[in-house]
């Protein structure tokens, strides 16, 4: 009797950002709205954010962190087997993103996009390790955002809070996962906590919609607040379990970068060492599904995580949804790639 082959595992070999050069900056927005730059820092701990400008959209964003992912993976385009878009804010309804974002990098496999919101990236790596378990070959997952396009310019809460940009990685196999244990989940009860009602098929474009400005954004911030500490917690405490481990064994927390508050109180009811935190919130705010990917860029080029790490992810999202995860960096060697 042959043994079966052992299921490919899957790791990171390369990773790509890239964020708009306009910045919005804390003193812009008081004058705006006539409030202090303490009260935004102390509320969000956000001192400026990069803004899309004039034919930046998330696909072109997208396309210039794919490339550099591919670049720093030494992989052309044509060896990516899948694209994996993460992103909350489409470039239009249809086609899908990744469509625009394939023809412009030129892989020539599969793509399609994955919208859990602000967990979109999260969620893409997991669903790219289901991938490459029944095809062994390098996945490019790419998540990008650009909020500030969906965002009423009135809306005080929100524009405090929001930033563009576009964080990518390339999943390659490896003969031991890095993916050690996950948790996922949604809760559709909240539906209403950070909505964009109007453009799909439960409320079409209308002159209506239009006049009551139903394209933008709405938030209810203390219910995002309260159920991002809640599910991400239990979610943290869930994956903790999978793995055996205790939160002090955790060498990185990397959360989505949604605001300080919520962190600091995740990192409070979850018991990992502040010391052991990656944010990069207060440059670049919250940039949705990209900004995992970009705090995990900047990290690693900064040499803060090292061969053996445990790096805990954290993301929340509208819906809302949740995935913790834990990777264990450099585990295992990659498998031997087609030429």
């Amino acid at each position: 009797m042959t043994t079966p082959p052992q299921t490919p595992g899957i790791g990171i070999i390369g990773w790509g950002t890239h964020l708009p050069d306009k910045r919005l900056t804390n003193a812009e927005l008081t004058a705006r709205f006539g409030i202090d730059d303490d009260w935004i820092v102390k509320r969000t701990g956000i001192r400026e954010r990069r803004i899309a400008g004039p034919g930046e959209t998330s696909a072109s964003l997208a396309v210039e962190a794919g490339r550099r992912a591919l670049e720093h993976a030494g992989l052309r385009p044509d060896q990516i087997s899948h694209l994996i878009l993460a992103s909350g804010t489409p470039e239009q309804p249809s086609p899908a993103t990744s469509a625009f974002v394939q023809r412009e990098l030129g892989t020539t496999g599969g793509a399609h996009d994955t919208n859990a919101e602000c967990a979109s990236f999260a969620y893409g790596l997991v669903i790219a390790a289901g991938l490459i378990a029944i095809d062994p070959r390098p996945i490019l997952l790419i998540g990008t955002d650009t909020h500030s396009l969906v965002v009423n310019p009135e809306d005080r809460d929100l524009s405090v809070l929001i930033g563009d940009g576009a964080g990518a990685v390339v999943l390659a196999p490896h003969d031991r996962s890095w993916l050690r244990g996950w948790d996922m989940g949604c809760d559709g009860t909240k539906t209403d906590s950070l909505k964009i009602p109007a453009g799909g098929s439960r409320l079409p474009t209308s002159e209506t919609t239009l006049r009551n400005k139903l394209h933008y954004a709405q938030i209810k911030g203390n219910e995002i607040y309260l159920n991002a500490v809640r599910f991400t917690v239990g979610s943290l405490k869930r994956t903790l379990n999978t793995t055996g481990l205790q939160p002090t064994d955790i060498d990185h927390l990397l959360p989505h970068q949604a605001n300080m508050r919520i962190i600091d109180s995740i990192l409070e009811h979850s018991h990992i060492p502040p010391e052991r935190l990656i944010t990069n919130i207060e440059n670049y705010g919250n940039t949705g599904a990209a900004s995992m990917p970009i705090a995990l860029a900047e990290a690693l080029d900064a040499g803060h995580i090292k061969p053996g790490d445990r790096i805990m992810l954290a993301a929340f999202g509208a819906g809302m949804v949740w995935l913790t995860a834990l990777i264990e960096w450099n585990a295992g060697q990659p498998l031997k790639q087609t030429p």
